[in-house]
């Protein structure tokens, strides 16, 4: 997981955007995959921006908290 996270070789950049892409594709249309709710195109823009605003910096911190090793 450590090397996912933190990792700069290009294999593990790769993975972390492809990672990100699917999770983007995942929010944007997450009333469609659940069914119980509609939302407005402009609303699944702003959710999906919020998303991939918050996923790197989480993703970083995560990297920095994990024990040696793993």
């Amino acid at each position: 997981m450590e090397k996912f996270l933190t990792g700069n070789e290009w294999q593990w950049r790769l993975a972390r955007t492809i990672v990100q892409g699917i999770l983007g594709v995942v929010v944007a249309n997450i009333d469609v995959l659940v069914g119980a709710a509609v939302l407005d195109p402009a609303a699944r823009a702003i959710c999906l921006a919020l998303c991939m605003a918050v996923l790197s910096p989480v993703m970083a911190e995560i990297g920095k908290h994990l024990p040696e090793g793993e």
